[in-house]
């Protein structure tokens, strides 16, 4: 059975360079190359803001062959970008042999997240100076697109991207902090968009919003999400996917979110299972247990999350759990 318990006792890949609030490794983003079988696993360093570099500072990718040892094969600099503040990535190789990696950092422009992607033939090749921006929020009528997280399901990649929509508070200054999400001026949600090729990309709009009320009325912020099993098996009545997005209540816990659940058939409509309060969560701190990416390999579910530690910081961890277990938390 999945519980708080096994998360709280999941293996510890990735320690923060520090021990307190404001240290995180995190921001988890998976992959499993059949061909090598081996694994690519992108994540985040940060710092609390005044200790440079400050707030995203870095993300690296790692490699690892049996889920024990990873070595760092890239590293990327904020500074690289001339960026404030890198977020999360994600890495996929396409059926052309070529590596994707889609990251997100603050546009020098504008101060406003975006989403970007490089590509090169192998992992260590990646160039930040080759990147190109294929999301930024106002041609979509948002304030900010971060936090890619890619499904192939339905012969389409499907990119789930954390959005900034603009409510009433929201005005000319609200990107002067370089991060709105921060600001209390915009609502977090989740957007879509859906490409064939993983080159010519088509936007579907918001498919995971919060509501006025509730625990998670700031953010509904889509992380992963799983195919159910199909068939006779499945039934009627049982959701093709369950995913797990992060929830707050205001910017206040902008930071430090909770990990909930939600159920579609098609990848655009959802439906929470956590109305009444976070699915998981961290028995230490703020309680946060963030940014889970679960990604199948070898008749397992693996299962990436940033957590909360008892000092503050937070580390990035990994469980594993078999399909049963998932397809449970879909009828709760």
């Amino acid at each position: 059975m999945i519980t708080n318990e096994l998360f709280a006792n999941g293996t510890v890949i990735r320690e923060p360079v520090g021990r307190e609030a404001g240290y995180w490794v995190g921001c988890p983003g998976a992959f499993y190359d059949e061909p090598e079988r081996a694994w690519y696993l992108t994540y985040r360093i940060r710092r609390p803001r005044g200790v440079e570099p400050d707030r995203g500072g870095e993300v690296r990718i790692a490699r690892s062959t049996d889920l024990k040892r990873w070595d760092d094969v890239v590293t990327i600099g904020k500074d690289r970008y001339h960026s404030a503040s890198i977020e999360r990535s994600c890495i996929h190789r396409g059926k052309d042999g070529w590596w994707r990696y889609f990251t997100s950092y603050v546009h020098p422009s504008d101060g406003r997240w975006c989403t970007a992607v490089l590509k090169a033939p192998r992992v260590e090749q990646l160039d930040p100076a080759k990147h190109e921006v294929i999301f930024t929020g106002p041609p979509l009528g948002l304030e900010g697109v971060k936090d890619p997280w890619i499904l192939e399901a339905d012969g389409c990649y499907h990119l789930f991207l954390s959005i900034a929509t603009p409510t009433p508070k929201t005005r000319d200054g609200s990107h002067t902090t370089l991060d709105i999400f921060n600001t209390g001026e915009c609502k977090s949600a989740t957007g879509l968009a859906i490409s064939r090729d993983l080159e010519r990309w088509e936007w579907q709009g918001v498919v995971l919003a919060p509501g006025d009320t509730g625990w998670d009325r700031y953010c509904r912020r889509m992380n992963s999400a799983i195919p159910l099993s199909s068939g006779p098996a499945r039934g009627a009545a049982t959701p093709r996917y369950l995913g797990f997005y992060d929830g707050s209540a205001s910017h206040r816990e902008n930071y430090e979110e909770k990990c909930a659940l939600a159920v579609s058939d098609d990848l655009r409509s959802w439906r929470s299972l956590s109305p009444n309060g976070p699915a998981f969560t961290s028995p230490h701190a703020s309680t946060s247990l963030r940014y889970l990416d679960a990604k199948f390999a070898d008749g397992k579910w693996h299962l990436f999350y940033e957590f909360a530690r008892a000092d503050g910081a937070h580390d990035l961890r990994l469980v594993t759990c078999d399909a049963a277990e998932l397809a449970a938390l879909a009828s709760r």
